[in-house]
């Protein structure tokens, strides 16, 4: 059976929802899947999962370049490095993502090639782009 690790950091709970989301949508096609806050992650967890998801929300005290927060900041730097490993990234957000994502990615110690997955959500919930998203990325 494939394992998924799924890794957040949330302010308010929408992205804990939303890493809940994920961990249903894979329990229904067959994986495994343990949700984490940053503050829980141990390194061990990192052993012997197939998929790794890490999350944040987006502060949106401005629309374009923001970057992650400070607990996500200092979670991604204790990170061992992550190639060779299939990442995703998902945020929340009130506004827009702005430049989340490449933040999530330049801190991260990694192929960029290794993170083939960026998912996005208002409200915490998988939308219907997202479910198919996931798919491909459990199938490729």
């Amino acid at each position: 059976m494939k394992k998924a690790l799924v890794v957040y950091h949330s302010k308010t709970g929408t992205t804990k929802r939303m890493a809940f989301e994920i961990k249903r949508f894979f329990a229904e096609k067959g994986v495994e899947t343990k949700v984490i806050s940053i503050d829980e992650l141990v390194h061990a967890d990192l052993g012997g999962t197939d998929y790794l998801l890490l999350g944040c929300w987006t502060s949106d005290e401005i629309v374009v370049l923001q970057p992650p927060e400070r607990p996500w900041v200092a979670f991604a730097r204790r990170v061992p490095d992550l190639t060779g490993k299939k990442i995703g990234l998902f945020t929340t957000y009130t506004i827009a993502t702005g430049s989340m994502f490449r933040g999530m990615r330049k801190l991260l110690s990694c192929d960029p090639a290794d993170i083939s997955l960026e998912l996005k959500s208002r409200d915490g919930k998988l939308s219907d782009s997202n479910r198919a998203a996931l798919d491909r990325f459990l199938r490729d």
